[in-house]
């Protein structure tokens, strides 16, 4: 089996993310005696600033981890809600029948700054500032900006020229998109996180005193007014009108991140653990209930062409049902979706062939209801072929597809977290320039139909694709997992999960073994394209012509294009710890002793 790097293997702690700079300030925290918790903390702000097309600090996070001596993984919830004015009534006014992709519009409260503080708060050992210093370095001292950053500002230069003039002062310097390679600060925003600090350690010299001060200050204070008062400027977006938003600072202070139950499914001596279907999370579930029993095989770390052609059918089946069933303003009836009798019902419509349509289930006697935009049939708007390859697809209006980052932590101490940022794209909406950075997109995710799981409502989550995992073997955490990639990522993961469990590999062999995915249901992202039938594999997978003598469209994706996975793991037998991450892109870095 050929693999890019070795598998890392210690003793004292594991790090793996998609910056090398991310995953290297977080094992700076477990060397000065920090655990899990605090490094994922600090990777993730530092993610914030040297990712910025990936995520940004008005953007979200949801976490699945397990602490110390704790069998029952929990999960905590960083994504924000939909305002208080954020009605179907208000957007359809304006004419819209989709939630714009980028702009005003499409924000939901930022969550990811509450998400961290209260992880930190509850589960960590550091102070704030213990945990933010490495971003205020880059943010202020500057970072090697990424080629695909650059790429990125280059992409939407025209719209931060006409239209979005205080992203143009500060992703433009001298008026033209910075070079890759080329150092960049965000001044602005290590004052900003400066500002937050300040507050913070004027409550008191309590750690959780000064954690609880940060929080306020963010949502309460200078940075909710800052949102407030910029919310009110209409500004253009994806529907090539200006809108004026409807957040407020009242909604920031009526939010907070919280603490929820994780769904499992047991497989054998593994259970696998996701967040709620206000993530796209239990579809990696669904998949793996709907391949039980199947035909299932590796080669030499590559899929046979039945393994890619069975995993994409469950794929279609288990996102189908997403679309009809998952969101957080109704009843989801997860109980019945993530169990072996539905699943033995569903994976009857598995054949040799291809299917190209769109089926979700029935559930307790109920139709499943589709949104009008899904039941006009599929669109190609020519940015979603060949789908998302780990980096944003980026339009010149600022609609992103297949975007975020990712973070994997374990100590010595058996804490292990898996938390997937993302939003506050670079590209998603205006910079705030009293900040230093945009809030995210996130409700463009919503319907604008009344009645279904995933409509916009005040105060519901948008169902995400944002979706980190968790494993435990035998009872016992035992493995922290994910990927970027919109829609693909449980797609991607279900690939390194069949690779490390039915094909043999250690954590790095999976991650380097050929990926795929299909793009034949709804994208999450704006216009909510999609191609029936649309299989995009690595050009090293070797089987795509049986794949297109089965009825598959095939997409060769080049032979390192897809997924930027990352993974740690520990073993309870004898407390070694474990890390990989993706090389594709020449990015992404475990470190760990």
């Amino acid at each position: 089996m050929f693999t890019t790097r070795p598998e890392l293997v210690g003793t004292h702690g594991m790090v793996a993310s998609t910056h090398w700079l991310a995953s290297s300030a977080g094992m700076a925290v477990l060397e000065d005696g920090g655990n899990a918790f605090d490094a994922a903390v600090a990777v993730g702000f530092v993610l914030q600033v040297v990712e910025p097309h990936l995520n940004g600090p008005g953007g979200e996070v949801p976490v699945v981890f397990a602490a110390a001596g704790e069998t029952v993984p929990r999960v905590l919830c960083g994504q924000g809600v939909a305002p208080a004015g954020a009605t179907i009534a208000h957007y359809r006014s304006l004419g819209l029948d989709l939630v714009p992709g980028s702009g005003m519009l499409a924000a939901t409260v930022p969550g990811a700054w509450d998400g961290w503080l209260t992880l930190l708060r509850d589960y960590g050992t550091k102070t704030l500032r213990d945990v933010l210093t490495y971003a205020i370095g880059y943010a202020r001292d500057g970072f090697p900006l990424l080629e695909r950053v650059a790429n990125t500002i280059s992409t939407v230069a025209d719209l931060f020229r006409d239209h979005w003039t205080s992203s143009a002062a500060l992703w433009l310097p001298g008026g033209q998109p910075p070079e890759a390679g080329a150092r960049f600060r965000n001044p602005k925003l290590a004052d900003t996180w400066e500002w937050l600090l300040a507050a913070a350690e004027a409550a008191g010299t309590s750690r959780e005193q000064q954690i609880e001060a940060a929080r306020r200050a963010w949502s309460q204070g200078f940075v909710a007014a800052q949102v407030d008062e910029f919310f009110r400027i209409a500004h253009r977006d994806d529907s090539g009108n200006d809108h004026a938003g409807v957040l407020t600072g009242e909604d920031m202070a009526s939010w907070e991140a919280s603490y929820e139950d994780a769904v499992s499914v047991d497989f054998g001596s593994w259970s696998v653990v996701k967040p709620g279907a206000w993530t796209q999370g239990p579809v990696l579930l669904q998949q793996l209930l709907l391949l039980e029993g199947l035909d299932l095989s590796y080669a030499d770390g590559v899929p046979s062409a039945q393994t890619v052609h069975l995993a994409v059918e469950a794929a279609k089946l288990a996102f189908a049902d997403r679309e009809a069933w998952y969101g957080d303003s109704g009843e989801v009836p997860l109980d019945v979706l993530l169990s072996r009798e539905y699943a033995d019902v569903r994976r009857k419509l598995i054949t040799d062939h291809a299917s190209l349509d769109l089926r979700p289930g029935s559930v307790s006697g109920v139709d499943p209801r589709l949104p009008a935009h899904v039941l006009r049939g599929p669109c190609d708007d020519g940015r979603d072929g060949g789908g998302a390859i780990g980096e944003p697809t980026v339009s010149s209006t600022g609609s992103v597809k297949g975007d975020t980052v990712h973070v994997d932590v374990v100590d010595r101490w058996g804490n292990i977290v898996s938390a997937t940022p993302s939003g506050g794209w670079l590209q998603s909406s205006p910079t705030i320039p009293s900040l230093g950075f945009c809030l995210g997109s996130r409700a463009q995710m919503f319907w604008l139909d009344e009645g279904l799981p995933n409509s916009l409502a005040p105060w519901k989550r948008p169902r995400i694709t944002l979706s980190p995992t968790l494993a435990l073997r035998d009872g016992l955490p035992a493995m922290a997992f994910g990927t970027p990639g919109g829609d693909q990522q449980d797609q991607w993961q279900l690939g390194f999960w069949l690779a490390h469990t039915v094909g043999g590999m250690n954590l790095q062999e999976a991650i380097d073994s050929p990926m795929w995915h299909t793009n034949a249901f709804p994208s999450s992202f704006y216009p909510r394209s999609w191609t029936p039938g649309e299989v995009v594999v690595e050009s090293r997978f070797g089987g795509m012509d049986e794949l297109r003598e089965r009825g598959h469209t095939v997409v060769d994706a080049g032979p390192w294009a897809l997924g930027r996975m990352s993974a740690v793991a520990r073993d309870s037998r004898d407390g070694l710890l474990r890390a990989a991450a993706n090389p594709r892109g020449a990015q992404g870095y475990a470190v760990g002793r």
